[in-house]
């Protein structure tokens, strides 16, 4: 079986604000920008790997989620523990020195952690983490 991740979903309070930081912070590409009255799904990617992706897109819009759901969603964003996800480079120190320089929110500056990897964490404009570790 050949099985490859195409994309992950990360949600967005403010579209701009999101775009702005996976594209001129990190680099990313946009690939998709689509809208439909007011929402917005942005589709972004590392450079030079067209099949993978992030879809930023409006939190808790599927019409099944209720109000109190959408409530829980919107609450767990604001404390930063609902979405994230991880990146790798080839030199994390280099990568952080660059994302901290453009004004990222730091939440964890590079460590070696226990567990074998040395990494760094940010928040993206939506509260979600974003934990870049040194590629193997």
């Amino acid at each position: 079986m050949d099985i490859t991740i195409n994309a992950s979903f990360l949600p967005h309070l403010d579209a701009e604000k999101s775009l702005a930081f996976y594209r001129d912070v990190l680099g990313f590409e946009v690939r998709k920008d689509v809208g439909y009255q007011e929402m917005r799904w942005i589709t972004v990617g590392p450079a030079g790997q067209p099949d993978t992706s992030i879809v930023l897109h409006p939190p808790a819009v599927d019409p099944g989620i209720g109000e109190e759901e959408r409530a829980a969603v919107l609450q767990l964003m604001a404390k930063g523990s609902y979405g994230g996800i991880v990146l790798a480079t080839a030199d994390v120190d280099a990568a952080f020195a660059e994302i901290e320089a453009k004004g990222a929110d730091v939440v964890q500056e590079p460590i070696d952690q226990p567990y074998g990897i040395r990494d760094c964490a940010f928040r993206d404009p939506a509260g979600n983490m974003v934990r870049l570790q040194q590629a193997a």
